[in-house]
């Protein structure tokens, strides 16, 4: 049986069971599954960069922490309506995204990365000295409001079914765009880029967009964090978010869709459930991320898609032939 034929199923199976986790109360604390949730789309929002396109960003907590600061502040000061805040936490995240690829893609490999990082920090730090984020206390009491002016989102029920649904558009996004012709020329992109430039598309322009994309799906799941904590942190924009967003890409699997997703629920869980050990969760987590990529080199998803392909059944081997005979008794040579 092969890993693609259980998608279906396993997504099914997947669905009835976050669908199931506000009746549940006493086994899964609803507010721990939206905050995973919010990081499942981080990653696979991630994933379209590293993964698809073969681009390495150190500085995707910008565009998490930018939307979740600007829905907060939207939303807190100016009265602006839950849904218009998290569009545009989206949105402003998006235009982020874009001037920072349009820096960053002027090089490539290591310098590409070390660009991402530097102008991360550099928005690390405005949002340290702006007056409107409470700096090393972040931006506390935001509103959570209604949804579409019907919704009470002050119900965690409510919150969680809204925040399951926008992640569920945002992970359809990202599927489309992966099996769209858009996603294979940014396959084309990562696999060979001179041949990409040499078959005439406007690789610089691509990958502006996809910087674009995935930063505005970043900062809708900063956003709906935001709203989830009624807070908006600093270590939401800090660099240690985007060593986690690789940790969790890396570990699930880069180089398949949902991947990123499997990965972002297991270093979520482990940070929930290993909170009592206090500074010996990363140290913990490390260690299991090093014993994860020994042992599962495409990641958890991918290796178990390379085990099941191998269990299939080898093809017939054909009959061994005999060789041409002439029909004369073989005489010995002396």
């Amino acid at each position: 049986m092969h890993l693609r034929s259980l998608t279906w199923p396993l997504l099914i199976v997947g669905l009835l069971a976050l669908i199931a986790v506000p009746f549940f109360p006493q086994l899964v604390y609803s507010v721990f599954v939206m905050k995973t949730l919010c990081f499942v789309l981080f990653a696979c929002a991630f994933n379209l960069l590293l993964g698809h396109t073969g681009i390495l960003s150190f500085g995707h907590a910008a565009f998490f922490g930018s939307g979740a600061y600007i829905t907060g502040q939207l939303v807190k000061a100016y009265g602006v309506p839950t849904e218009l805040g998290i569009l545009a936490g989206g949105l402003v995240a998006a235009l982020l995204g874009a001037v920072i690829g349009a820096l960053a893609i002027r090089r490539s490999g290591i310098y590409l990365a070390m660009i991402t990082l530097a102008i991360s920090q550099l928005v690390f730090f405005f949002f340290l000295q702006a007056p409107f984020t409470g700096a090393e206390d972040g931006l506390q009491r935001i509103p959570r409001g209604t949804f579409l002016g019907v919704i009470d989102l002050n119900s965690d029920t409510a919150l969680y079914y809204v925040v399951l649904g926008i992640v569920g558009v945002g992970l359809w996004v990202v599927w489309r765009t992966v099996h769209s012709p858009f996603g294979q020329v940014l396959r084309a992109i990562r696999e060979h880029e001179p041949r990409a430039i040499s078959l005439g598309y406007p690789v610089a322009r691509y990958k502006v967009m996809v910087f674009a994309l995935s930063a505005g799906l970043s900062g809708i799941a900063g956003s709906l964090k935001a709203i989830i904590f009624q807070l908006a942190a600093l270590y939401d924009v800090h660099w240690h978010t985007s060593g986690d967003v690789i940790l969790m890409t890396l570990l699930g699997g880069m180089n398949t869709v949902l991947g990123p997703a499997v990965g972002a629920a297991i270093v979520s869980t482990l940070n929930h459930y290993l909170d009592p050990f206090g500074a010996w969760v990363t140290v913990i987590t490390g260690v299991v991320f090093m014993a994860c990529v020994l042992t599962f080199r495409q990641g958890v998803v991918g290796e178990l898609g390379k085990l099941l392909g191998t269990r299939r059944s080898a093809p017939p081997q054909p009959p061994a032939t005999r060789p041409y005979s002439t029909g004369k008794p073989h005489e010995p040579t002396r």
